[in-house]
């Protein structure tokens, strides 16, 4: 009786009901032929480990012999290779080097230089593998489990003394909750508030935290903006339920919040038993100032305080945080499904360990130095453009402020030669008024390029400039 239950095999799908049919081909060459496809079409990609010539036969029902001679002969045209001990394996896919897109979805520029986006190629790997093993090893059993709603302890703990010896912020463990990122949080807590009242943002803002919160059924209204960051006196004209702020480094302008605006918010805020969302954007990174602290010490009864792992090590590890209120912890945590649904343990446990080892720490100072260098040598390219330069002291963008009428071509001609840029316009709040400034600019993120890559970046963006503008 053939068993299904092979300890150690790998498994593999391949169809051969042909070899059931009268007169059908040979099972030898059926089997080449599906292998071959399956590497060809890239479902089987270069590296892959194939199972033993005995394990797919049983899988199969077919003689051990056909399966090591259909290995043996795609050996021989160079699609696998094989050795003694070693097993066989895909070593050519005959496929195309990239994976087919979702219409829609825009091509992969050769030079990205988009806002927020940090350079993934100095992810510290080695560090947080380290941080990866001593995290599982010391892992308890419960931690394989859902766990602890608010996310696991050992992380909470971690960014509690982290967020409050970094930033200045007051919290707790108890009141640290784990997400997915800033967008999640901000989706979180628009369910909580509910969409009795809007939101109010700042008229130039993150366009994907106000699309986020209207695909909530919620609404976001605009309040105004100038050299001293969002005006919070314009938060009296609505009936807000909150109000998302980026009181550190504005985005994308820049400045930070003037002392008395945080105090003005947060006094509203208690007024009106509303809530300020205070996105700590770029609060990692900060260049020719001192570092100014989070806004949520002011008030932590009426700040909620969000932060991520985004920009300071990658995006793709979907790993946020908010310090909340206390009388906002089990709502947050209700709304998410009452179950850490949306990052895994392991993640949190490496994170944990990677905060307390001094990894994070000494990461962020590295990659601050790094960022500094790569701004300082953008700032010195653009001098001799004319071009208006914004957001210097801090963050991995600047905005460049451009003659009435430029940013269309600009961002025409990026796309042309290969750049991926952000356009001030997208930024904008729908119904921001008349009183809000409205020029035209686009959004540089100095962050993605590898570091081989960034000279050829700043030279194509610097001739996109001079064509456009001389």
């Amino acid at each position: 009786m053939t068993s299904w239950a092979n300890p150690g095999a790998r498994d593999l799908h391949l169809d051969l009901r042909d070899v059931v049919r009268p007169g059908a081909r040979g099972v030898r060459e059926l089997l080449v032929d599906a292998l071959r496809e399956a590497v060809r079409s890239g479902r089987l990609t270069a590296g892959t480990m194939l199972p033993p010539s005995r394990t797919l036969a049983a899988d199969l029902g077919i003689a051990r012999n056909t399966v090591a001679e259909a290995y043996a002969d795609l050996v021989a045209e160079g699609w696998l290779a094989s050795r003694q001990g070693a097993g066989t394996w895909v070593l050519n896919t005959g496929a195309r080097t990239d994976p087919p897109r979702p219409r829609g979805v825009r091509t992969t520029a050769r030079h990205n230089l988009m806002p927020g986006s940090p350079d993934v190629s100095e992810f510290p790997r080695a560090a947080w593998l380290a941080s990866a093993r001593r995290a599982l090893t010391d892992a308890p059993n419960d931690a394989l489990w859902m766990g602890d709603p608010r996310g696991r302890p050992e992380l909470r703990e971690a960014l509690a003394g982290y967020l409050g010896r970094v930033r200045g912020v007051r919290t707790s463990p108890e009141t640290v909750v784990i997400c997915a990122g800033v967008r999640h949080a901000i989706e979180l807590l628009t369910r909580v508030l509910g969409p009795a009242h809007p939101i109010a943002v700042e008229a130039y803002g993150l366009f994907l935290f106000r699309d986020a919160i209207s695909a909530l059924g919620s609404s976001t209204v605009p309040i105004g903006l100038d050299d001293d960051g969002a005006v919070v006196a314009d938060l009296d004209r609505y009936d807000a339920s909150a109000v998302l702020l980026t009181p550190a480094h504005h985005n994308p302008h820049g400045m930070p919040l003037h002392p008395a605006r945080r105090t003005a918010a947060v006094e509203w805020a208690a007024r009106r038993g509303a809530y300020v969302l205070e996105d700590d954007y770029d609060g990692e990174f900060r260049y020719d100032r001192q570092p100014v602290g989070a806004m949520q010490p002011l008030a932590p009864d009426r700040v909620v305080y969000l932060g991520s792992a985004s920009k300071s090590l990658a995006p793709a590890l979907r790993l946020g945080w908010m310090a909340l209120p206390d009388d906002l912890v089990e709502p947050v945590v209700a709304a998410a499904g009452g179950n850490q649904f949306f990052v895994d343990s392991l993640a949190q446990l490496t994170m944990a360990d990677f905060v307390t080892s001094g990894r994070y720490d000494r990461h962020i100072r590295r990659m601050r130095m790094r960022y500094r260098r790569r701004r300082d040598r953008l700032v010195e390219a653009l001098a001799p453009l004319g071009v208006g330069v914004r957001g210097l002291s801090a963050g991995l963008n600047l905005l460049l402020t451009l003659p009435d009428g430029a940013e269309r071509e600009v961002l025409q001609r990026a796309g042309g030669a290969g750049i991926a840029l952000t356009g001030l316009s997208v930024m904008r709040h729908p119904a921001a008024g008349p009183d809000v400034a409205d020029p035209d600019g686009v959004i540089v993120g100095f962050g993605a390029p590898a570091e081989h890559a960034f000279a050829g970046a700043v030279d194509a963006l610097c001739g996109v400039l001079e064509a456009t503008l001389r």
